[in-house]
């Protein structure tokens, strides 16, 4: 099947499609005549049970573990259902908040924000959070991109310190110089370009990518 058709078969956008695949959740296979994505019925399954979860309010993390058999079924559900009752809470603390400007029936320039600010600073310091639930996959989205850098740069560094102490140990056995630097300088241009697209990746999550991603 092409995009079109797993869109009009799932219900999500061909956008979402992609971040989901970006994301590990779905590996669709290649045409090997033109390189195309082609999505199986395997696929479709995978992107219903994705929508569900999602609707449901899963963050992309707790998804990932469950493909992966970190976790079950039951055992994000029981934590998921842990975070809606603490949710649950602290909407009915947003109700009240909201029935008292309510009776107040005032104009938004006589709104003493000030007060109900301070309330809600009381508030968040006993648990309480008054914030979009959803940013914590933003949060998580800038995780990946960070360790993968690290990572990369720790395995370049470690074999460009690998060569120089060899070249410094056993210098009668050591490559010219041109080859040295040679060598010295692809680690380096790795280091950079992986960097480099770290910062591209961090800056994508930050123009709202994820906000477009949980639109159905």
């Amino acid at each position: 099947m092409k995009i079109n058709e797993v869109e009009q078969l799932v219900g999500i956008t061909k956008k979402n499609i992609r971040f989901y695949e970006e994301q590990g959740l779905l590996r669709p296979g290649r045409n090997k005549e033109n390189g195309y994505r082609e999505y199986s019925e395997k696929d479709v399954k995978t992107l219903q049970q994705i929508k569900l979860l999602r609707k449901l309010g899963l963050p992309i993390e707790e998804i990932r573990m469950m493909q992966s058999g970190c976790s079950t079924v039951a055992d994000s559900m029981r934590r998921h259902l842990v975070t809606l009752e603490r949710e649950r809470q602290n909407l009915e603390q947003s109700q009240e908040l909201c029935r008292r400007l309510k009776e107040e029936d005032g104009t938004l320039q006589n709104l003493d924000a000030n007060v109900l600010l301070e309330e809600m600073v009381q508030l968040e310091q006993k648990g309480a959070a008054f914030q979009n639930r959803q940013r914590y996959d933003v949060r998580l989205s800038y995780v990946a991109p960070v360790l993968i850098c690290l990572l990369m740069v720790l395995l370049m560094a470690g074999f460009m310190a690998m060569m120089v102490w060899t070249v410094k140990t056993e210098p009668q056995d050591a490559p010219p110089l041109a080859f040295t630097v040679v060598m010295l300088g692809a680690p380096l241009a790795v280091i950079g370009g992986v960097i480099y697209a770290m910062f591209q990746r961090v800056g994508e999550i930050r123009k709202g990518e994820m906000d477009d991603a949980r639109k159905y």
